[in-house]
């Protein structure tokens, strides 16, 4: 039993809502405009989404664990890694194998996809699989680069829709690459507020993400727009692309980010009570998807 939470904790598990639920939105955008299903190309979909996911998120723990990780004195639940090497559960090298094990799984599921009719994956998941290696891996290293923020808001927003609607439909039309706008800004705000907590440890380790190269202040305000931008974007959507009406449903999730963005402004992130504001985040991006996903499903439906 320890032995796989050792490897629960390593793969990030939860996480992967910031990967799948874009998947599952641009499958019901599809639902919608084709009024089909594709079973198999969507699990595929899903599968080879979560397997490079999580190759990301293995690939990150490997390469902090020789920076910022060891000396993150301000870990929280959401942030500072999985520590599954830290806490001596995994070698480092261990955690390389079982990425490199992830993102091979990624690939054949993109291999699948193609030689079933969608040649466009090789292009879209090549993009989305560069994304996720280079965001951590030397010496590139996009996280490091201040360019990390903007290949983690492509890659799991509009960039990701797009491959999910194309694999469903066919079809690169650009209502896919638009539908990804909201859950691309929270899945950065994800990312951005999960940095705060980091901040010393990172510069410590030449680590310069965004927020360090802005400082806290700055940052604060950086992070308040990316949660009040997908709410915004919820009415381009509606007017520009004319998605069902019934996709305003997602505001529900617009107190949440206001109750974030409080918490973010207020408390310094090393303290325990900074916690709930990276929690509200993860749970305004799932929401925001989920309700997306309902109300586009309810709209085909009932059409």
């Amino acid at each position: 039993m320890i032995f796989l939470q050792v490897y629960l904790q390593a793969f990030r598990l939860p996480f992967l809502t910031g990967s799948l639920m874009p998947v599952a939105v641009a499958g019901a955008l599809a639902y919608g405009h084709t009024g089909t299903w594709k079973p198999l190309l969507l699990g595929l979909t899903f599968l080879g989404v979560a397997a490079l996911h999580s190759g990301a998120n293995l690939l990150n723990d490997y390469y902090d664990s020789f920076g910022s990780d060891p000396i993150n004195v301000h870990v929280t639940p959401f942030s500072g890694g999985s520590r599954a090497i830290q806490e001596g559960g995994l070698s480092p090298d261990t955690v390389r194998f079982l990425a490199f094990i992830c993102l091979g799984v990624g690939c054949i599921c993109g291999l699948a996809l193609i030689f079933m009719g969608r040649p466009w994956v090789a292009v879209l998941g090549t993009l989305g699989l560069l994304a996720g290696y280079l965001y951590s891996a030397s010496p590139v290293q996009l996280m490091s680069a201040g360019m990390g923020e903007a290949a983690i808001f492509l890659a799991f927003g509009p960039l990701l829709t797009w491959g999910a609607y194309y694999v469903q439909t066919g079809s690169l039309k650009p209502v896919g690459l638009a539908v990804g706008l909201p859950l691309g800004f929270l899945i950065t705000a994800i990312l951005w507020i999960n940095e705060f907590p980091d901040l010393k440890a990172d510069a410590a380790a030449g680590k310069n993400q965004l927020v360090v190269r802005l400082g806290l202040r700055n940052s604060r305000r950086v992070y308040a727009a990316l949660m009040l931008l997908p709410f915004a974007s919820l009415f381009f959507l509606l007017e520009v692309y004319r998605l069902p009406d019934l996709v305003i449903a997602a505001l529900v999730a617009l107190p949440l980010a206001v109750r974030a963005i409080r918490i973010a402004w207020r408390v310094p992130p090393t303290e325990p009570e900074f916690i709930p504001a990276q929690a509200l985040t993860i749970q305004t991006h799932f929401l925001v998807g989920l309700s997306m996903t309902l109300a586009l499903l309810y709209a085909a439906w009932w059409r």
